[in-house]
């Protein structure tokens, strides 16, 4: 994973399963007890997990303590991206994978390998895009 783990690694896995907990006890219950449709079920997820990870992972994690709407406008299109490319590409691989299951056997499947694809690409953009320190200009 792009050279060896660093400790914001960890931190971003000790961050991740606090946002996992909630965002996906959010988003099963929305998907399999209130019926909503599986985009608006994970999208629950991370509208509510991503508001915890931008602070937690911004202060915590990556130690930034810059003031900028450039940041988090950033953290929003990169979450959005992250988002829609785990989620679909995990939904078309689990409909192709299993065929012959039921769609909410698909569905929940493709949600939990949505949730593993989303955290890989989600660390990389967050170290080194939204939250990466700027260097100073060598004089």
């Amino acid at each position: 994973m792009l050279g060896h783990p660093d400790k914001t690694l960890y931190k971003f896995l000790l961050v991740g399963l606090i946002n996992t907990a909630l965002g996906a006890s959010v988003m099963f219950v929305a998907y399999n007890m209130l019926g909503l449709s599986y985009w608006l079920s994970s999208a629950a997820n991370y509208i509510v997990g991503s508001t915890l990870s931008y602070f937690l992972n911004k202060y915590y994690t990556f130690q930034n303590n810059e003031h900028s709407l450039g940041m988090i406008f950033k953290f929003i299109l990169h979450i959005a991206a992250c988002y829609f490319l785990a989620y679909y590409l995990a939904m078309k691989m689990m409909y192709w994978l299993l065929a012959a299951s039921s769609v909410s056997t698909r569905d929940n499947i493709a949600l939990l390998c949505g949730m593993c694809l989303f955290t890989y690409m989600n660390y990389l953009g967050q170290r080194f895009f939204v939250f990466a320190k700027k260097r100073k200009k060598l004089q």
